[in-house]
């Protein structure tokens, strides 16, 4: 490709509503345009990019034995009231209707599509396993879009769907696009980490997001440093700790008596720790949460409220809350439903002296503290000295409940754990039966018996990989591509091409040469200025620049110049290819 023929366009100011840095360098370098709320033209450098990921994905997921078809975007709500999340899915999910006034959804996802082909395709247990997948468009109504294509409405996933016989058939095709995500991802020659996630509503552990490591990452990713254990916060378990408050001494005892003490206008255990001037990690933070039983009409019929008592340095973790019994579906208790049973506003809580009773969850390292502080349950005051079993009674249940935090132990036993931020652009995920029983979607057994089919799915975001990739790969000049994703591989430079007849024809020799070689090269013929054109495609981030002027021509060579080097390389004018083929890993 030629650059006159092609479209560049870049700025040297990002639009005020970039936020991020993928959506300042990629509006900047002409990737995007924004159209509206979190919707972009994929303009032709960034549709490149968008393109050879597609590749990857696609020659990775046949290689795996899956089967490539397209779904509809606009689909029929009838499919989608079948599984119930026609009305189960919020306001992400964008319901219209059409001239007959028949309900349809944008897709966000297909799941009910495919169930349908399934049933209809798939009639006996001889056909199985399948894996369906596609490349398509997809569309949620983001309440916020923003970060560009980060967090945009209108995006392209790849998503795929296994059905088979039975569980352990299920596991084996989990396993095979397990192992086919770190092929993907190993060829786009980014820095990632798979990573445990927590299964939801449908449980067991074959759930694994694939996180692309950057600093500006939304998501905390934890693991350890000296073993092969990874999982994402929801899901990393705080193990029981060896002792109540170093970690490191024996079991201790009560020492201090119970004392009430005067904490006036400090609500907070940082500011009650302060105050009394004694470790954060003595203090007891109270979280009050309720849960609602509700009658055949869907009112509420009962109420539970709930004590969650977690060490004032940590953080409640409401995935891990969730899946406590008792607990789905649960919320924050109102400031009423507070005062009705603690006779104190939020601040000054604490488990002694309730006016009724609430159920106790003590988190794993509560429940062995001794000499705590907690609220007193009336504003202005604390009680320091608190003990189980001699101050209170010991908790209705004791459970991981908090995140973790750097240095705690690895649950595999092998060090400790370290965090870092990382952005989602891939999921595996086992489903069970979920849509299958919804759908009805069966097939005949070897006994001739019909079994619901067991199904998993697997999704890799395909245009927020881009954006991810700029994340971990930019500096101040601009974006540093993954050779394996570039919009070109290659470009090249010549100074004064419209004045230098040498300059002309080498630039143009090569530049066939390496198309020849199957190299993905851009000539820039425009003319530019030497500043003004390097500039362009650092911002770019065109991995590797040819730079081709009279003077190194008269020597017989050429300037060579990766993105992350900062000094070109003279090279011999003969030896360029081979030179370029061994830099360039794709």
């Amino acid at each position: 490709m030629k650059a006159s023929q092609f479209l560049v366009s870049t700025l040297k100011e990002a639009p005020a509503d970039a936020e991020v840095v993928s959506h300042k360098l990629m509006m900047r370098a002409g990737m995007i345009k924004k159209l509206g709320a979190g919707i972009y033209s994929y303009m032709p450098m960034g549709l490149r990019v968008i393109r050879k990921v597609e590749a990857i994905v696609r020659e990775e997921m046949n290689r795996a034995g899956a089967v490539e078809l397209t779904m509809p975007v606009v689909q029929p709500a009838e499919l989608w009231q079948e599984t119930g999340r026609f009305d189960k899915m919020g306001p992400e999910l964008l319901r219209i209707k059409d001239r007959h006034d028949r309900d349809y959804v944008v897709q966000p996802t297909s799941e009910e599509v495919v169930t349908d082909i399934a049933r209809q395709e798939i009639k006996s247990y001889k056909q199985l396993p399948k894996n369906f997948y596609q490349i398509q468009t997809k569309f949620r109504d983001e309440r916020r879009p923003r970060f560009g294509l980060m967090r945009g409405r209108e995006f392209i996933m790849k998503d795929a769907y296994s059905f088979d016989r039975d569980q352990d058939a299920a596991k084996a095709s989990y396993q095979i696009m397990a192992q086919a995500y770190r092929r993907i991802f190993d060829r786009f020659g980014l820095t990632y980490r798979a990573v445990a996630a927590d299964s939801g509503a449908i449980g067991g552990d074959l759930s694994e997001e694939f996180q692309v490591i950057a600093a500006t990452g939304e998501d905390a990713i934890v693991y350890c440093p000296t073993s092969d254990y990874a999982a994402n916060m929801e899901k990393a378990e705080a193990l029981t700790p060896v002792s109540p408050v170093s970690r490191a001494a024996p079991e201790a005892t009560a020492q201090a008596a119970l004392e009430k003490v005067a904490t006036p206008g400090k609500s907070t255990c940082a500011d009650v720790a302060a105050l009394l001037q004694v470790p954060l990690t003595t203090t007891v933070k109270s979280l009050v949460l309720a849960t609602d039983e509700l009658d055949e009409q869907g009112a509420v019929k009962k109420t539970q409220v709930w004590l969650l008592l977690l060490r004032g340095d940590h953080d409640m973790n409401e995935v891990k809350v969730g899946k406590l019994p008792g607990m789905a579906g649960f919320r924050f208790a109102t400031v009423p439903e507070i005062e009705a049973h603690f006779g104190a506003k939020p601040g000054y809580l604490g488990p002694i002296g309730l006016r009724q009773p609430v159920r106790v969850v003590a988190d794993r390292d509560v429940a062995v503290l001794t000499d705590w502080i907690c609220g007193a349950n009336e504003e202005d005051f604390h009680i320091r000295g608190v003990n189980w079993g001699r101050d209170l009674p010991e908790p209705d249940l004791v459970a991981d409940i908090r995140n973790v935090v750097e240095g705690d132990a690895s649950p595999d036993g092998r060090g400790v754990l370290a965090i870092e931020r990382g952005i989602e652009v891939g999921h595996v995920f086992y489903l069970g039966t979920k849509y299958s029983r919804a759908m009805n979607a069966t097939f005949l057994d070897v006994n001739g018996k019909p079994q619901f089919m067991e199904m998993g799915c697997y999704g890799i975001g395909i245009t927020r990989l881009p954006a991810a990739a700029i994340e971990q790969n930019h500096d101040e000049r601009g974006i540093i591509w993954p050779d394996a994703i570039a919009p070109f591989t290659v470009v090249i430079c010549p100074i004064g091409m419209d004045r230098s007849a040498e300059v002309k024809d080498a630039s143009e020799q090569l530049y066939v040469q390496l198309m020849a070689e199957g190299l993905d090269v851009l000539l820039d013929d425009r003319g530019e200025r030497p500043g003004a054109m390097f500039a362009d495609w650092e911002l770019i981030g065109v991995p590797h620049r040819i730079t081709i002027g009279e003077r190194t021509l008269k020597e017989g060579k050429l300037e060579y110049q990766h993105r992350c080097d900062a000094t070109a390389t003279q090279v011999p004018l003969a030896e360029i290819q081979a030179y370029l083929k061994a830099r360039i890993s794709v």
